[in-house]
């Protein structure tokens, strides 16, 4: 796809007033860049903004399965710690027994003064079999003692590796936070004539890019789902107009694979976390293609990442201070597409789900301050 760039940042408009106190002219001169340096600034800051929550969500996803691995070591070293004292209970009450009966003769005495050679024969097997015991015994207990050690190694390696990244995470927080702020700070400093002026050439960009892209014919006419597939875009489609929130995974909010991976777990079907493993670890299929439920992913570090609908549209979580809305497929710029369900059998009859009025408008306007999770990195 070429032409003029259109990031994820597809810019801040109108609505971002409501949210924004204007500053006064003669406080803070109106700055004389064109609009398209403008749109270009944002649309780095949102981009940069998106990558850093990706980052972000990825950390998050790494420390949830350590909690679970450190969880697990726990539970582990507990057991090995009860196995241990009852190995050293039985090792004890061997001793005492071993002590108890260390005046008693030899076996190969009492074998030679027995009246019945037999029956001391058989004493002698049990006592054998006591022997057998015995060293059974000490091996359990020397092997509790290893494994209650070496899994006391593990528990505090994963611990530190656990809070290795809770400090990398609260990094990423920050860094979000950061790059967020700068976007604020840009918007504030335009006017409402400039915003105003971003906002229709945005729009502008939008609707030249896709007009490009669908003449393209990288896009055949439009396949059915699978059974999972249309799960998926129903689901998406029952999100629209929820607001984008980095590193929210819903019900109330979303980023952007947060909705996509969302969609697909209500399908049945889990997928990877962030867009950057969605691309990576799910089944590339050429655009030409492209079915209801599959996964559109943009820019060249998959950054980004949107549930395609059909007929040249996406559904799509587009950034901090939008909603979750239907948008042309070309709205960025793709990197390609992947298929959660390569297995799935196409629906023999489809029919798409009713979008409610103002989907595709509106809701790519303005911005909000984005605020980050409530709950502090652990």
């Amino acid at each position: 796809m070429s032409g003029r760039p259109l990031h994820l940042a597809c810019t801040a408009a109108l609505a971002a007033q409501a949210v924004l106190a204007p500053v006064p002219a003669a406080a803070a001169p109106e700055p004389r860049r064109p609009v398209a340096q403008l749109l270009t600034d944002l649309q780095r800051l949102y981009r940069q903004a998106e990558q850093a929550t990706e980052t972000y969500n990825a950390t998050e996803e790494k420390l949830k399965k350590q909690r679970v691995r450190v969880e697990h070591l726990d539970g582990e070293l507990a057991r090995a710690r009860i196995s241990l004292q009852e190995s050293r209970g039985a090792a004890g009450r061997l001793a005492r027994q071993q002590y108890q009966g260390s005046t008693a003769l030899s076996p190969y005495v009492r074998l030679l003064l027995a009246r019945d050679p037999q029956h001391a024969l058989d004493e002698g097997h049990l006592i054998g079999q006591l022997a057998r015991q015995r060293a059974e015994t000490v091996g359990r207990l020397m092997s509790s003692e290893k494994e209650k050690d070496e899994l006391a190694r593990e528990a505090r390696k994963a611990l530190d590796g656990q809070l290795a990244l809770a400090e990398q995470q609260k990094r990423q927080r920050d860094d979000v936070r950061a790059r967020l702020g700068e976007v604020q700070e840009l918007l504030a400093s335009l006017s409402s004539n400039q915003l105003e002026a971003l906002a229709g050439f945005e729009k502008d960009g939008i609707a030249g890019a896709q007009q490009k892209f669908m003449a393209s014919g990288a896009l055949s006419s439009d396949r059915t789902p699978s059974n999972e597939g249309d799960k998926a875009v129903r689901y998406a489609v029952d999100q629209l107009g929820k607001p984008y929130q980095w590193g929210a995974t819903g019900p109330a909010a979303y980023d952007c694979s947060g909705l996509t991976s969302q969609a697909w777990q209500h399908a049945g079907t889990p997928i990877p976390r962030t867009s950057q493993e969605q691309w990576a670890q799910l089944r590339h299929v050429p655009l030409r293609e492209l079915r209801p439920g599959d996964l559109v992913v943009y820019f060249p570090q998959a950054t980004h990442v949107a549930l395609y609908l059909g007929d040249g549209k996406v559904v799509q979580a587009p950034r901090p201070g939008a909603e979750v809305k239907v948008s042309p497929i070309a709205a960025n710029p793709v990197l390609g597409a992947v298929r959660p369900d390569p297995g799935g059998e196409p629906l023999r009859r489809y029919v798409p789900p009713k979008l409610p009025r103002g989907a595709l408008n509106g809701s790519d306007q303005g911005y909000a301050p984005a605020a980050a999770p409530a709950t502090e990195a652990r």
